[in-house]
């Protein structure tokens, strides 16, 4: 399918190419001459007529090759439910993390408190 899709656009390329070099000397033609006789405006025209349509056939398959490797809903669904699942692993472990902080302090919290305890007994 890669190779067809490569022989494809080397052809479009070709077909531009092949359209544009015909608008070359026809625009240098009508704009040499100063002329307004009508079989150069025509050819102008259709050269730059031949040209456009070419650009669009070009335009269209690149459209359509990123249609084609643009992901199904399903897939993009499944990136993100993995980044969200990810994303909270990681916020998990971060609250996890401060909750031992949180009881190493309220340990030494109550340590502190056990000691302020026995001196106000003391006195």
């Amino acid at each position: 399918m890669m190779v067809a899709a490569g022989a494809d656009l080397q052809n479009l390329v070709a077909a531009l190419d092949a359209a544009l070099l015909p608008c070359l000397p026809a625009r240098e033609l009508q704009a040499a001459d100063r002329s307004t006789h009508p079989s150069h405006q025509v050819d102008v025209e259709r050269h730059a007529r031949d040209f456009m349509e070419t650009a669009k056939s070009l335009q269209l398959f690149f459209i359509k090759a990123q249609h084609q490797h643009k992901p199904t809903r399903e897939e993009a669904l499944r990136k993100e439910l993995a980044t969200l699942e990810a994303e909270l692993k990681a916020k998990d472990a971060l609250i996890e993390a401060q909750n031992k902080l949180l009881q190493s302090w309220q340990g030494l919290l109550q340590a502190q408190r056990n000691v302020l305890v026995k001196e106000l007994e003391q006195v």
